[in-house]
């Protein structure tokens, strides 16, 4: 019981001193951390041929060390992913989950104008497939994500093709 007690206290010292927060204040303020930037806001997702598939509502979150991504669209179906830049490996990961119950994790960098991100998604029958998403952004403000996949093949074939659209607030 005491040794229960004694953490407790420790717990309550930590969170109530200050010491995380200030740990990690100004940890994300790299010019990395904010390559994934081009994303945040709220969005209409139209396939290239004019279809509506989704909204999207991306924010930046915890001190701007997150990309929050919420994705629905007209048909029940919806997600979320959490996007990091990992500054000791150097890298962005994702892990998107959603309402089918698909987990996603992905990682990549942001190279020549392009976050790309890849990984492997094993589905309900243990078969593995590569996957890799690119975001492009355009100089008119919208941005293209490109989900593509790549089974025994090794042939990339596309999965999602959305070109995002900010609303008017």
């Amino acid at each position: 019981m005491r040794l229960l007690t004694a953490v407790l206290i420790v717990i309550t010292f930590v969170l109530s001193s200050g010491v995380i927060r200030a740990a990690t204040s100004d940890h994300c303020d790299t010019p990395e951390h904010h390559t994934f930037d081009f994303w945040v806001g709220d969005w209409q997702v139209r396939t290239p041929d004019g279809k509506l598939a989704g909204r999207n509502h991306v924010t930046q979150e915890y001190g701007s060390c997150v990309v929050h991504e919420h994705y629905t669209t007209m048909h029940g179906y919806s997600g979320e992913s959490l996007n990091i830049y990992d500054v000791n490996r150097k890298v962005w990961h994702q892990t998107w989950v959603d309402s089918d119950g698909m987990l996603l994790t992905l990682e990549g960098t942001f190279h020549h104008g392009k976050m790309i991100l890849q990984g492997r998604l094993v589905d309900r029958h243990g078969k593995s497939t590569r996957q890799r998403i690119t975001w492009t952004p355009s100089a008119d403000g919208s941005v293209r994500q490109l989900w593509e996949a790549a089974g025994q093949d090794a042939k990339w074939h596309v999965v999602f093709d959305g070109i995002y659209t900010r609303i008017q607030t």
